[in-house]
Parts: structure tokens; sequence; C-alpha cells
């Protein structure tokens, strides 16, 4: 149904994870044996995992699980498909970017071309039954994600970016000695005005990225 692309297999060279993937996949094949629906299609699970390789990821964004309506998650965190309507959270991620970087955006909602450039978009729970979120929550995801954030960060010179308290619980599994850890309140509507808004996380991230002597990332895709 899927599998962990190779270089991922071999970054994080856990022999339990094979135990949990196909624990995991024997749930999924289950759930769409009874007629449930799964977001995202099995072909995009690891679609953020696909887009950059261990070795060139500079930049970290924790999600928690994916969009749980038709035709919006694509395998990265708070991402959507092409040509489809903003979710309120991303709408306000590119209010903040274009307040904090002082440009228009010219992403279309679909994270793939940043995610190139070394974002791991990645969500802690990476599938979800239609309509209902936190579903997938206790099938066993967050062994590879946990796995996943605390080997980036034996890397170093990494940036992880946490939004929400979901993401803020994260912080254990990363060295913050070695890399930069950027927290605030979740981009949601319930939660941006807290301490989102105004919190300039990509512009800090690029900051730390050409003080340790790695390239910015062209967030606004200008």
């Amino acid at each position: 149904m899927f599998h962990l692309p190779k270089k991922w297999q071999n970054f994080l060279n856990e022999g339990s994870l094979e135990e949990c993937l196909l624990s995991i996949q024997s749930k999924l094949e289950k759930e769409f044996n009874e007629g449930k629906i799964i977001f995202p299609s099995s072909e995009n699970i690891f679609k953020s995992l696909e887009l950059v390789a261990p070795e060139n990821v500079k930049v970290v964004i924790i999600g928690q699980d994916p969009y749980h309506n038709f035709n919006q998650a694509n395998g990265l965190a708070f991402s959507v498909s092409r040509n489809q309507p903003l979710p309120p959270s991303l709408k306000n991620i590119f209010i903040e970017m274009s307040n904090d970087l002082k440009k228009d955006i010219n992403c279309d909602g679909n994270f793939e071309e940043i995610a190139k450039q070394g974002v791991l978009f990645l969500n802690s729970i990476l599938t979800v039954e239609a309509h209902k979120p936190g579903s997938h929550k206790d099938i066993g995801w967050e062994k590879l994600t946990d796995l996943i954030i605390a080997s980036l960060s034996d890397q170093n010179d990494i940036a992880f970016i946490l939004w929400g308290n979901f993401a803020k619980n994260k912080k254990h599994l990363i060295d913050q000695d070695h890399n930069l850890v950027i927290t605030s309140s979740h981009p949601s509507p319930f939660s941006a005005n807290i301490s989102f808004f105004g919190s300039k996380p990509f512009s800090k991230c690029n900051l730390y990225l050409n003080s340790v002597g790695k390239n910015s990332i062209n967030w606004t895709l200008d």
C-alpha cells in the first residue's frame, strides 16, 4: 500500500520500524475494506519525505494530522492540493508570511516547491479518516514521526517551527543547543492572535540558516 522512501529508510535505520509500518498498513487496509475514506491518498502519504532527502532538510514545520475534507490533504502539513480553497489556518500562514517578509505571496497553497528547497512539512500523524480529525492518532504514526524529528535534530543546524501546543510537545525531541526552535500559537483563527501573528517565523528561520552557512528559503516563491 505504501513504502517509506529508501533514503529515509537508510537514514532512520530502525529495525522496529518495519513492524510498526506493517501494523499501520494493516489498520489502514482494514478501514479501507470497511468502506472508510482515508486522506491523503495512499500515494501521497509520504509525499513530504519524497520531496526532500534527510541530508537536505534545513527546516522542519510540524503539524498534527492531515486536513480531513475532500480535495485538501496532499501529504504536506498545512499544504493543500492546487486550485483548492485555502483553509483558515493556511490563510493566516500567508498573512503572517506576507507581513513578515514584506512581500506578496506567489504560492497557491501547495507547498511542494517550498519543500524542494529543504523544508519538511511533517504531520505527526500522516493519515486521517474523512471528516474525523485526530481519528488516526493511536495507530502508530508518532513512533515514526518522533524518530524522524529526533534523528534530524542530531544532524544539527536545522530550524524547527512548532505552531500550537501539539507541536510544542515535540520540543523535547530536539537538541535546542544545536538547532533553532521557533514556537508560537497555532495559525488557526481560534489562536492566531495569541502569539502567531507577529511572530515572524519565516524571517527568523532565514536569519538562522544564513548564520549557519545555509541558503535562505524562498518562502514566497518570487
